[in-house]
């Protein structure tokens, strides 16, 4: 069995309180994940619940005060400025909103070769690279030529990807890639990524609130709730016969296709509810 690709080992995380005399607030206590190469899993949890800071540490955009993440053999907990100059080229990010993620003033081709011919690449090379990538993530060729907010959300989207791809990284950091996407171009947008993943063999750790989603696309599953990990395992067993009360509840609140099976899922989130709280 190979060595994990990214291993999480006890991670901490404090922030800062807010306001006069606010104490700080640990949103992590001690979470520990593993992915293996080529792998997808999918950190699923409701608002607050510590699932996006767990993405956030390993990109460095936060600061652990404990624990330990370890990528590719290297420690990255407090890498360095340097040191995560140097990751990029292995470790990208797909963020939530396609818009705000890409330079409105640039061209798509740019956006996507800036990072190549910054790595090195000649721009010739980068053309060409840029084309791939187009092709990969299902845009035109002529859409280097475009200026993002010539394109819909989901295909956006599709260039956020395929600058996450640029420069071959192994791992990608999806942050709720598809949540400010209607749900029809959200299948789309997640068959890409299967997609993509099945071609190139890159990592995902993709972060989501939606239960149903992350089932979608992952090969495994992890579940926080309140800064805790309460429940892994693989994708199909966690999202069809979950064991936490609090998997089970977003396991109901999915949302699905036939309307009384929905009725049905509301009426029993509704006795979950009663139950936990002692029918008050």
């Amino acid at each position: 069995m190979s060595a994990p690709l990214l291993e999480i080992d006890a991670l901490r995380v404090t922030y800062p309180g807010r306001g006069f005399r606010a104490r700080p607030r640990e949103v992590l206590h001690g979470v520990s994940l593993t992915i293996a190469p080529g792998e997808c899993l999918g950190v699923v949890g409701e608002s607050g619940s510590g699932k996006t800071t767990i993405g956030r540490a390993v990109l460095g955009l936060v600061r652990p005060s404990g624990g330990r993440i370890t990528f590719d053999g290297e420690d990255i907990t407090r890498a360095s400025a340097p040191q995560r100059r140097r990751l990029a080229r292995h470790l990208q990010v797909v963020f939530q909103d396609p818009y705000t993620s890409l330079n409105p003033s640039m061209l798509i081709g740019d956006i996507l070769s800036e990072p190549l011919i910054a790595q090195g690449m000649e721009a010739r090379q980068a053309r060409a690279r840029v084309a791939t990538l187009l092709d990969q993530v299902g845009l035109p060729a002529n859409a280097s030529e475009r200026l993002p907010r010539e394109f819909s959300g989901g295909q956006r989207q599709r260039v956020a990807i395929a600058r996450a791809l640029a420069p071959e990284p192994t791992l990608i950091v999806c942050d709720e890639p598809v949540s400010a996407l209607d749900l029809s171009t959200q299948a789309r947008v997640l068959d890409l990524l299967i997609d993509v993943q099945r071609r190139t063999g890159v990592a995902y750790l993709f972060v989501s609130h939606d239960l149903a989603v992350v089932r979608h696309v992952s090969h495994r599953v992890a579940v926080v709730y309140r800064g805790d990990l309460v429940e892994t395992g693989d994708a199909d067993t966690v999202t069809a016969r979950p064991e936490h009360p609090y998997t089970q509840r977003l396991l109901l609140a999915a949302p699905v296709a036939d309307p009384e099976q929905q009725a049905a899922r509301r009426a029993e989130r509704q006795r979950a509810a009663a139950t936990a709280t002692g029918g008050n």
